[in-house]
């Protein structure tokens, strides 16, 4: 059974699908020759159109070739599986997830980067407040 990397898709699909947004655009040919120890070009082709008929990605020609192209943006894509990381691993505790990824994360953080989180963290507590959570 393939190894699940994020929400629904196997490791190997998450491997196509960095390659593609990396490049923006892609060919299967150009996908499979950026993956490690690639598989068959068909065996690309057909993860390719797994993904596609997922909803993931897009197909569009170019010549005789096909071109695929992410669905959703990069940002959506990342706030989408870190959700649900946060569900898988601190259901009871998503704030001892957020704290940690700033400790870890602390020395990149510029001065912009806290003003947003500031700003989030009031956004919350303004909800809990009218919410009453």
């Amino acid at each position: 059974m393939a190894k699940k990397a994020s929400r629904g898709l196997a490791a190997r699909e998450q491997q196509i699908m960095e390659v593609i947004y990396q490049l923006g655009k892609a060919s299967v040919a150009e996908v499979r020759e950026r993956l490690t120890d690639p598989p068959s070009y068909s065996a690309v082709r057909t993860m390719i159109g797994h993904l596609e008929r997922k909803g993931h990605l897009r197909r569009d020609r170019a010549g005789v070739k096909h071109l695929y192209s992410p669905v959703k943006s990069p940002r959506s894509v990342g706030r989408s599986a870190l959700r649900g990381l946060i569900e898988t691993f601190f259901p009871s505790s998503p704030g001892d997830a957020l704290a940690g990824l700033i400790d870890d994360t602390a020395a990149k953080l510029t001065a912009e980067d806290l003003d947003r989180l500031e700003q989030a963290i009031q956004r919350a507590r303004h909800e809990e407040t009218e919410h009453g959570r």
